[in-house]
């Protein structure tokens, strides 16, 4: 028998049915051990020994991994093929290696890039040994990442009351968003003005044409500055005559973009759609992981966490294949395209995203997927076979224009673009970020010295505007350019921001709050080297060299934290009266807006004579009075004039009823209609506003949206019962009968889809039953002879089986997911031989031992130590007495020794193994 291990069961699944019966494929869920979220995880002084702990969750599942090793012939390490993959396989390996279940076995690793079955057939062909190289990167990364986040977060939490926790990228990424608002606030719009002019050529064809010089001199897009001095260009251009000067028309050519990789999809899908990039990862995770097709499940696009931009040759012929079917050869070029990775490291350099087969259709895989999949399926799909067309033909033509009005001489031009052959344009267009997208105006045939006759004149006033805020997708780009972090963290990385509060998402922009820029005004104040662009870009290229095997990774660490470490402590003997101080100075302009009245904006409003500052609170830093206790004036760092409350948004279309943002005594609200609208003892229809979610940013779409939860999503294809998604206490959630499961980063509450619903509650199942939404309902097996139906359940103590009230331990050489209705019978039979009980798995004699124990604690904590001495019992009560307490130590015994076996087999004796494996790597 062949062990393989791979991330996901879903994944399993699918690879084992493409294998066969020799092999035993098992889902590790992701990674098994990581750092204790405690201080000496990590040790600098020991040459930055790492202790590693084994997860809960993940300790019965390596415990299944080490029981079929038993007798197996080969291990073999399938997960991811990237740096985290290898880190997993490293992980899982050095668990079997403590738990002593390696004797003999063939240890090999293999990567696939799709999950299809030639890929896999073609993988175990080819295996290797755990690449050391990219094991070292990761374990530089994780130490990094704790280093930072377990030494400055308790340095800003002792200094910053209220702040959260700082991360290595994570604060790097809030600076740009942070920076961005700073750039924003100092902002001094500009005046401008511009003059454009609609002119007929001979034969009457209208265009434009833009003001570019006067006089001999040019006039670029700020020159004119006032409204007097186009008035003097007005003039002038009124009483002109027109005629055309040069006609430059030049060919030019557009290539297409290469296929994506994790950061382009990231992007394109948040311009293109609005995905997050969490949402898109997601997404693409399923396509990675397949759909059903013809029976067998099959992955749709290849790993979709990838710096490459290459693809499989054998990809590139059916891809040529597909543009010539479908518009015909003069879209296919002379020769294929081949396209440059820009990742530094080889190694992570895979090939490019694309669609695992290019005959799939998006049209005829949109009915096998929902919405969203089928969406971004189609993105892919649109982009590879794009990225294999011929490149658009295009004619740039620019019109010169000479206006002579007396003695002076102005020059307009007019431009334009022609395409005279559309290529890959006629399939796929890339996306743009806070562009002007390119004049592709076609221009009328011009000659030059033809005479043009002014038709109207257009002088418009303009103001510069401040660089926009970042998207999601445009944060990302920026993110890429400088090279901090990797394209497969930046969904994680915006996540944490929204998550922790530092940024908001409105309107799709990102906003920085007070809370981040606060944090970043600390760090850039005291730790300004740690959230340089170029600091962090370094690191990264150190992380690159150390997989590719040119440096070690306890130097990088060495040279990081000598550094590191002595900023840490010059801040340490630092009040927090001086902290605030500086940060008061360095966010002055953003706290104290001017006053309308031209006043001291550091002034009291309450008690006049008070001078305003930055103070540090038990939820933050909010602006306080000098004069505290006497005053008490406090406010948030800056108003937002967008919390309001009891406001319209408008009427609902269905009922006519008003929609409406009121307060609450719980906080906001969104309701429907008033109590008016309503007979007699019905309440108006009222939704939560979602944590993170200002009340000013709501309007009625999403309040309409609100209002609809629950909504049914569809029918479980196996029960045929429906599956609701709906907001609750804890967040978003999908509902199957008695089985909740809370909605991931990612997922949206308002168009999740039944395959991932249904994916969800599978996935809430499989990891057991929540206690706050009671007992484990169980599986049926069938009927029992005479006690009714039997069933498989988890309990307390382990995994049992029950008919009638008796229960009865699923004993360790069974498996609670394949026991079998005889099996079942035969335990609950010999249980009843015995006297069986309820309470999932404990027996009649305990419970009756428990409340015989009950009575003698109660009376002996009610004594204490210095009650009186006891009276000798007589004979006969104390031969009683000792019947009873033989009794009751069997009983205990019994439940220990159940509850021993009941933890072994269900993985609830985890710490052990946990502290077998907390060792030095």
């Amino acid at each position: 028998m062949n062990i393989v291990i791979v991330e996901s069961p879903a994944k399993a699944k699918t690879i084992n049915k493409y294998l066969g019966s020799s092999y035993e494929v098992l889902a590790s869920f992701g990674h098994v051990r990581d750092l204790p979220a405690k201080n000496g995880s990590v040790d600098p002084d020991s040459n930055f020994k790492m202790i590693w702990e084994v997860d809960p969750k993940a300790a019965g599942r390596l415990n299944d991994i080490a029981k079929s090793l038993k007798g197996a012939d080969r291990l073999i390490l399938a997960t991811d093929p990237d740096r985290e993959g290898e880190a997993i396989s490293w992980h899982v390996l050095e668990v079997m290696k403590e738990k002593r279940a390696l004797k003999d076995q063939k240890i090999e690793r293999v990567v696939f890039n799709a999950i299809t079955k030639q890929a896999v057939t073609d993988a175990m062909k080819n295996p290797r040994q755990i690449d050391g190289a990219l094991v070292d990167a990761y374990m530089a990364r994780r130490a990094l990442d704790y280093l930072v986040g377990f030494t400055l977060s308790p340095v800003l939490w002792r200094k910053l009351p209220g702040a959260r926790s700082a991360g290595r990228v994570q604060s790097v990424a809030l600076r740009l968003v942070c920076d961005r608002e700073l750039e924003i606030e100092k902002f001094v719009p500009r005046e401008y003005w511009s003059l454009i002019a609609t002119l007929l050529t001979p034969r009457g064809d209208a265009f434009e044409a833009r003001l570019v010089g006067a006089d001999g001199k040019k006039i670029q897009r700020l020159d004119i500055g006032t409204g007097a001095e186009a008035e003097d260009f007005k003039k002038a251009l009124e009483l002109a005559t027109y005629a055309v000067t040069a006609v430059d028309a030049k060919p030019a050519r557009r290539n297409p973009q290469a296929p994506f990789t994790t950061s382009t999809l990231q992007q394109e899908a948040s311009r293109k759609y609005g995905f997050a990039p969490a949402h898109t990862m997601r997404i693409a995770q399923r396509l990675y992981e397949g759909i059903d097709i013809g029976g067998e499940t099959t992955g749709l696009i290849t790993y979709m966490r990838t710096d490459g931009v290459q693809i499989d040759p054998s990809a590139i012929t059916q891809a040529r294949k597909v543009i010539g079917e479908d518009y015909g050869n003069a879209y296919v070029p002379d020769s294929p395209r081949q396209y440059q990775a820009k990742a530094k490291n080889a190694q992570e350099a895979h090939e490019a995203i694309r669609p695992t087969d290019l005959s799939r259709r998006p049209d005829s895989m949109s009915r096998k997927l929902d919405a969203d999949q089928a969406r971004l399926y189609e993105l892919i799909w649109k982009r590879t076979i794009a990225s294999q067309m011929e490149s658009a033909e295009l004619e740039r033509t620019t019109v010169d224009i000479t206006a002579k009005a007396g003695g002076r001489t102005l020059e307009l031009r007019a431009t334009g673009q022609v395409v005279k052959f559309d290529g890959f344009l006629a399939l796929y267009q890339e996306g743009r970020d806070d562009e002007e997208d390119e004049d592709s105006r076609r221009l009328p045939a011009m000659s030059p010295n033809d005479a043009l006759k002014r038709q109207s004149l257009s002088v418009s006033q303009h103001f510069t505007e401040p660089p926009p805020r970042f998207s999601e997708a445009s944060l990302v780009k920026r993110m890429e350019e400088l090279g901090i972090g990797r394209p497969s963290t930046y969904a994680s990385i915006l996540q944490v921001l929204k998550d922790r509060g530092y940024v908001k998402l409105e309107k799709k922009r990102l906003h920085g709050e007070d809370k981040g820029r606060v944090v970043v005004a600390f760090l850039e104040s005291f730790f300004s080297r740690y959230v340089e662009y170029d600091f962090t870009a370094n690191l990264e290229e150190q992380l690159d060299r150390i997989s590719n095997n040119e440096i070690s990774w306890q130097q990088v660490l060495k040279d990081f934290w000598t550094g590191f470490i002595g900023a840490v402590d010059e801040i340490k003997d630092l009040r927090v009266a001086q902290v605030l101080d500086v940060l008061d100075d360095m966010l002055g302009q953003h706290i104290y807006p001017p006053r309308t009245d031209g006043g001291d904006i550091r002034q009291c409003p309450s008690c006049g004579n008070g001078r305003l500052n930055l103070k540090a609170g038990k939820f933050g830093a909010f602006v306080g009075c000098s004069n505290y206790p006497e005053c008490r004036y406090t406010r948030q760092l800056a108003a937002d004039s967008e919390q309001t409350a009891d406001r319209s948004l408008g009427q609902d279309p269905d009922t006519g009823r008003d929609v409406w943002v009121k307060a609450g005594r719980f906080g906001p609200y969104i309701q429907l209609g008033e109590q008016k609208d309503y007979e007699e003892g019905e309440k108006p229809k009222r939704a939560g506003i979602p944590k993170g979610t200002s009340p000013g940013d709501v309007e009625l779409e999403l309040a309409l949206k609100l209002l609809s939860l629950p909504r049914e999503i569809g029918k479980h294809p196996e029960t045929g019962e429906p599956i609701t998604a709906g907001l609750g206490r804890f967040g978003p959630f999908v509902k199957h009968e008695k089985t909740y499961a809370s909605l991931e980063a990612g997922d949206e509450v308002f168009d999740i889809g039944l395959n991932r619903a249904v994916t969800l509650i599978a996935e809430k199942v499989a990891k057991g039953p929540s206690r706050r939404f009671g007992s484990d309902p169980g599986k049926a097996l069938g009927d029992h002879p005479t006690l009714g139906t039997v069933t498989v359940k988890s309990g307390r103590y382990g995994a049992y089986v029950t008919a009638g009230g008796v229960n009865a331990t699923i004993p360790a050489e069974f498996e609670k997911d394949t026991v079998t209705l005889p099996q079942a019978i035969a335990l609950i039979d010999e249980r009843a031989a015995k006297g069986g009980g309820k309470s999932g798995g404990k027996t009649k004699s305990t419970k009756t031992a428990k409340k015989a124990a009950k009575p003698a604690k109660a009376k002996k904590a009610a004594e204490g130590d210095d009650a009186a001495p006891k009276t000798k019992k007589p004979a006969a009560k104390k031969a009683a007495a000792k019947t009873k307490t033989e009794s009751t130590s069997k009983a205990r015994a019994g439940v220990a020794s159940t509850a021993k076996t009941s933890a072994t087999k269900s993985g609830g004796a985890a710490k052990a193994p946990a502290k077998k494996s907390a060792g030095t790597n």
